[in-house]
């Protein structure tokens, strides 16, 4: 929760992150690495500046103390600075993490990830997920001859680079020839894709998606994908950035029981460290190698690829997640949060209007208005009631470090942001609760 001096306070005052988000912007374009960390995603004024964190906390510039979730957009599925991490990444550092012919440390960690991930046949690390979603793009297109791309277009994001990127609203600088190449198909509908996949017959390299997001497949929809892709000679990418780890050790894949081609792992793989992966069927991924005929694919090649402290953390959350049974946890941990908000909102009229969804390890929710339409002023205002009482909460996205009693207090924090909701819905306008401009999208055309 927030600090004795704004702990039981109306409104959260932070007079140093003000300050340091000035400075961000004077500097850095957007004002954060990424566009989904910026200041615009939160209320005016009130984007907390972070100085450290540890477990399921985060302290401010401010002093203010924070229960945090999303974590790292969800990449501390573990909690921050946890031990058994930092103590394999602390005994790397001493040795060099970087040289001129790779450490053993890259093949210890590729069978470790091949073992976690059985249904993969060969595994190579990057820094982030673009990387490695894009390689497996060009693969495709490689292997099959075909230059378009079909992406899931119920699924938000799957890489920066151009040919997903330029679907967006933020296509700016994207040639119009290199967006024309990238299709949709809409989840879960295989007719709408097959249809697709025939008005484009031979012309489409891969159907990349999420294997699941907020909610589970429907039974057969994934094998029939499978079917679909192998019947017009395409290639199948599961992009488990998120659901890797989270929805089981080896991924949706391993859930669901459906194979891909390719697949793409990051996020909770290396608990906050820069490490991502591309991994899939032998006979794809040595075209980007040595031993083989073909004309050589230029797959992945990174200067900080296996830079030998972001794979000791790699292998430390896999050992982890194994030995403890770190998903059962942070699905035991989502189910808890889910029950308590969705009773606090209940008990408090706002049931329809505050909407939790999602899978119980991947926790989002939905903001809605007196018309039960999503709205970016009722999330300001929820937001904003969270700030106040030390939860930050992008999403309700768990870590395993939370504990018990942080999610009583996420739900009792809840509680008292739905009477300030209620409020507002009576009056069929938020405005008043705002302080300031509402949050905004990420992908929008203009500033």
């Amino acid at each position: 929760m927030a600090t004795e001096n704004n702990a039981e306070t109306e409104e959260l005052s932070l007079p140093r992150s003000r300050q340091a988000n000035e400075r961000l912007h004077a500097l850095i374009p957007g004002g954060a690495h990424t566009y989904a960390k910026g200041d615009d995603q939160y209320p005016e004024n009130l984007a907390p500046v972070i100085s450290h964190g540890r477990g399921a906390h985060v302290w401010d510039i401010d002093g203010n103390r924070y229960i945090e979730y999303g974590s790292g957009l969800r990449s501390v599925s573990l909690g921050h600075a946890h031990p058994r991490v930092i103590e394999a990444v602390r005994r790397e550092l001493h040795r060099g993490s970087n040289f001129v012919r790779p450490s053993v440390l890259e093949v210890e960690a590729a069978e470790r990830f091949l073992a976690t991930v059985p249904t993969a046949e060969m595994v190579k690390f990057t820094k982030n997920g673009s990387d490695a979603t894009t390689a497996a793009v060009r693969l495709a297109r490689a292997v099959t001859g075909r230059p378009r791309v079909a992406v899931c277009g119920d699924h938000p994001f799957f890489s920066v680079d151009d040919w997903f990127i330029g679907t967006t609203p933020m296509s700016a600088g994207i040639p119009a020839a290199t967006t024309e190449l990238t299709v949709s198909f809409p989840y879960g509908d295989l007719a709408a894709t097959e249809e697709l996949l025939t008005r484009h017959q031979g012309e489409i390299a891969c159907l990349i998606l999420e294997p699941a997001t907020h909610t589970d497949p429907t039974a057969g929809y994934l094998a029939g994908l499978r079917e679909l892709a192998d019947r017009h000679g395409c290639v199948l990418i599961f992009d488990e950035m998120i659901t890797g780890f989270r929805w089981s050790e080896a991924g949706a894949q391993g859930l669901y029981g459906v194979v891909p081609d390719l697949s793409t792992f990051g996020k909770a793989l290396g608990n906050g460290f820069a490490v991502s992966a591309l991994a899939g069927r032998r006979d794809l991924m040595e075209q980007g190698g040595l031993r083989h005929s073909g004309d050589r694919v230029f797959l992945l090649s990174t200067t900080h690829g296996a830079e030998t402290h972001s794979l000791a953390a790699a292998m430390a959350v896999q050992t982890t997640y194994t030995e403890e049974g770190i998903t059962a946890r942070l699905h035991a941990l989502g189910e808890r949060l889910a029950a308590g908000v969705r009773d606090a909102a209940a008990s408090m009229g706002v049931g329809d209007h505050i909407v939790v969804r999602g899978r119980a390890s991947n926790l989002v929710f939905a903001t809605l208005d007196e018309n039960r339409r999503p709205s970016q002023e009722y999330r300001t205002l929820f937001l904003r009631r969270l700030l106040a009482g030390g939860v930050l909460a992008p999403s309700f996205v768990v870590s395993s470090a939370l504990g018990d009693a942080d999610i009583d207090r996420t739900v009792e924090v809840v509680a008292q942001a739905c009477a300030v909701y209620r409020k507002a819905l009576d009056a069929a306008d938020p405005t008043p609760w705002l302080a300031g401009r509402p949050v905004k999208p990420v992908f929008r055309r203009l500033s």
